[in-house]
C-alpha cells in the first residue's frame, strides 16, 4: 500500500510536496535582493562570462554553471514564505527544483546581449533575472497568485517547452506514455497551508491537475535508462518519476557526464548540499524504490 507521506521523505522538496513550516543612484534605483544573493549571483555570472559560456552550446552551459553550485546547501520550502505568491530569489539554499530553475535562469541570462554590461548596473542586473526566473517558474512566464506557480514538473516541463526554453525529448528517446492520475496536491490538502486556507486556489489547482491527468506525459522507464544514456546530453534537465500515488515527478536534477557514465547533478534530501550523484543516473534510479524511470527535457537555445 502506497503511503502519500513517502512523497515528502523521498523528493527533495520538489514543487508539488508540502512547504516546510513557517542604495543605488538615480540612474540605478536601491537594489531589491539580500546582498548576499546578489554577491553570489554576481560572482556566478561574471565567472560563467569569463569562461565564454555565452558563446558554447546552451547544453554546455547549463551543465558548467550546474557545476558551480555543487557545495551549495539545500533548503527546502523556500519558495512558500509567509503571505501572498512572491518571486523569491535565494542562492543561499536550494532543492531540486529551485536548484533547476535557477542554474536555467542564469544560463540564460549570462548569454543574452549586453549581460557583462547590465552587471555594472545591480538594479537593471535584479530586475532582467527577475524577468527571466518568474518566465521560467510560473505558468505561461506570469505570476498570478499561488495557483500560476508550476508545482508539477511535469506541467514545469511542458510549460517550458511551450516557451521555447526546453524541448521535451521524452518520446524521442523511445519513451512511454504516462497516462495516470495527477492529484497529489487536492488529495492532501491538509499538507499545503494555502490550499487549506483559500478553497478558490484549490479549485484553480484542482483543474490544473484534471488537465494534467487527461494529458499524459512522456518519460523513459527504469528498464531502459542504460540503453538511452548515451543520448541523454550534458546539460539535460532530468525529473525522475514517482511511483506515489497522484505524484508525477519525485525528483529533479541535472544531467552531468563524468569519467564513468551519465550523473545526477542535484539537491538532494538526503544531504546537505548540492552534489553530483556518486553512482550513475540508471543504477540511481533503479536502487530508489519510489523512482520508475525519467522525464528529459533539453534546455533550447534562445530564439
Amino acid at each position: 500500500m502506497r503511503r502519500w507521506a513517502w512523497a515528502v521523505a523521498l523528493t527533495c522538496a520538489c514543487s508539488a510536496t508540502p512547504p516546510a513550516a513557517g542604495g543605488g543612484d538615480q540612474s540605478d534605483p536601491a537594489p531589491s535582493w539580500d546582498d548576499r544573493d546578489w554577491a553570489a549571483f554576481e560572482a556566478k555570472a561574471r565567472r560563467a562570462l569569463e569562461q565564454r559560456l555565452d558563446t558554447v552550446p546552451v547544453g554546455v552551459a547549463v551543465a558548467a554553471i550546474a557545476r558551480t553550485f555543487v557545495g551549495a546547501p539545500y533548503a527546502p520550502g523556500t519558495l512558500d514564505p509567509p503571505g501572498p505568491e512572491s518571486l523569491v530569489i535565494d542562492f543561499r539554499g536550494f532543492d531540486c527544483v529551485t536548484l533547476v530553475e535557477n542554474v536555467l535562469a542564469l544560463a540564460r541570462f549570462v548569454r543574452e546581449p549586453g549581460s557583462a554590461a547590465l552587471l555594472e548596473r545591480r538594479s537593471a542586473a535584479e530586475d532582467r533575472y527577475e524577468d527571466i526566473l518568474t518566465r521560467i517558474r510560473y505558468r505561461g512566464g506570469r505570476r498570478e497568485g499561488y495557483a500560476s506557480r508550476l508545482h508539477y514538473f511535469s506541467e514545469w516541463i511542458a510549460d517550458a517547452a511551450a516557451k521555447g526554453l526546453v524541448i521535451d525529448v521524452g518520446e524521442e528517446l523511445g519513451g512511454t506514455r504516462d497516462t495516470e492520475r495527477v492529484n497529489f496536491m487536492s488529495a492532501h490538502v491538509e499538507a499545503y497551508p494555502r490550499l487549506r486556507e483559500d478553497p478558490p486556489v484549490l479549485e484553480e489547482v484542482r483543474r490544473t491537475e484534471e488537465r494534467l491527468s487527461g494529458l499524459g506525459r512522456w518519460f523513459v522507464p527504469e528498464a531502459r535508462l542504460e540503453q538511452v544514456e548515451n543520448a541523454i546530453q550534458d546539460g539535460d534537465i532530468i525529473a525522475a518519476t514517482s511511483t506515489v500515488e497522484g505524484l508525477d515527478v519525485a525528483h529533479t536534477g541535472i544531467a552531468v557526464r563524468v569519467d564513468d557514465g551519465l550523473r545526477l547533478l542535484h539537491a538532494p534530501l538526503v544531504g546537505d548540499s548540492v552534489e553530483i550523484s556518486e553512482e550513475t543516473l540508471a543504477r540511481r534510479v533503479r536502487r530508489i524504490g519510489e523512482q520508475d524511470g525519467v522525464m528529459v527535457a533539453r534546455p533550447r537555445a534562445e530564439r
